[in-house]
């Protein structure tokens, strides 16, 4: 984690979208190659954060009983 990203616990996964799409506009937007390599250190965690998220809510959605009652396996 980038020393600078605070703790992801309070955000919501749009928050993390919304600072994920910021940051990559502010990559394009410099062409200072430090100020880039910056921001996409601080992109990877917020990425990171975002798809250890998304992992743990699909693997709570395939664990869940709730999809025996979708699919009838005959």
């Amino acid at each position: 984690m980038h020393p600078l990203v605070g703790d992801f616990i309070g955000m919501k996964d749009s928050e993390i979208e919304s600072k994920i799409t910021d940051l990559t506009k502010k990559y394009f937007m410099t062409r200072n190659h430090d100020v880039q390599y910056q921001i996409t250190m601080v992109l990877d965690s917020y990425k990171t954060e975002l798809r250890r998220r998304q992992q743990e809510n699909l693997d709570k959605l395939m664990n869940s009983k709730s999809l025996d009652k979708l699919i009838k396996v005959n």
